[in-house]
């Protein structure tokens, strides 16, 4: 499947936000407000609702990893639940297993713990999954490997203690478990879910 692969620091730079794409903030944060390209020093234009609503949408997506044809899947699956759309959106996004395995501080950006996923270095339920979109289930067990702990920046976050894993994880050390299903409460970073499901429902 098609995905990108160019500079990350463009994409944050195009939505205006650091969304998590790097390990370095302070490096993002110096250009974050210069939009890519060879006008991107102007100033910006006020964005109409439209714009307001395409901007979160590829956002949401970036964030997370994905690709267009997958948000809109999840937008579809989400739209058919009986509770908020744009809550079910975010909760379904959050059970990614290449998101747990981020959340749980095993991977420094989003894109390592999708390698890492990739690569066959997490077991669910002490079986191998190397499935980045793999969707989590409650008291589902989530490990990371022998050979993926002797990768050395893998060792040294499995045993930081300073990580705070989300309510819905219970995380020690290279084994976790999932508690109970996310809920738009636990996630932190500021998303504006319904310009997302407004995009969609047009």
């Amino acid at each position: 499947m098609a995905r990108y692969t160019g500079p990350k620091n463009k994409l944050a730079r195009r939505v205006g936000e650091d969304l998590g794409l790097k390990t370095n903030s302070l490096k993002v944060a110096s250009r974050i407000m210069v939009r890519p390209g060879q006008h991107g020093a102007k100033s910006r234009r006020k964005l109409s609702d439209y714009g307001q609503q395409l901007k979160e949408k590829q956002k949401l997506r970036i964030m997370y990893g994905i690709m267009e044809k997958q948000i809109r899947r999840l937008y579809t699956e989400a739209s058919a639940s009986v509770t908020a759309t744009g809550s079910t959106l975010l909760s379904l996004l959050e059970r990614r297993l290449d998101n747990v395995v981020y959340r749980l501080g095993w991977a420094p950006t989003r894109a390592a713990a999708r390698q890492l996923v990739s690569h066959g270095h997490a077991r669910v339920n002490q079986k191998k999954m190397d499935i980045p979109s793999y969707r989590v289930k409650v008291e589902d067990l989530i490990t990371i490997t022998d050979r993926g702990l002797k990768i050395p920046l893998v060792a040294e976050l499995v045993k930081e203690e300073s990580i705070d894993a989300p309510e819905w994880l219970q995380r020690k050390k290279a084994v976790a478990k999932v508690m109970r299903l996310p809920v738009r409460e636990d996630i932190k970073e500021p998303i504006e879910e319904q310009f997302v499901i407004e995009y969609y429902s047009r």
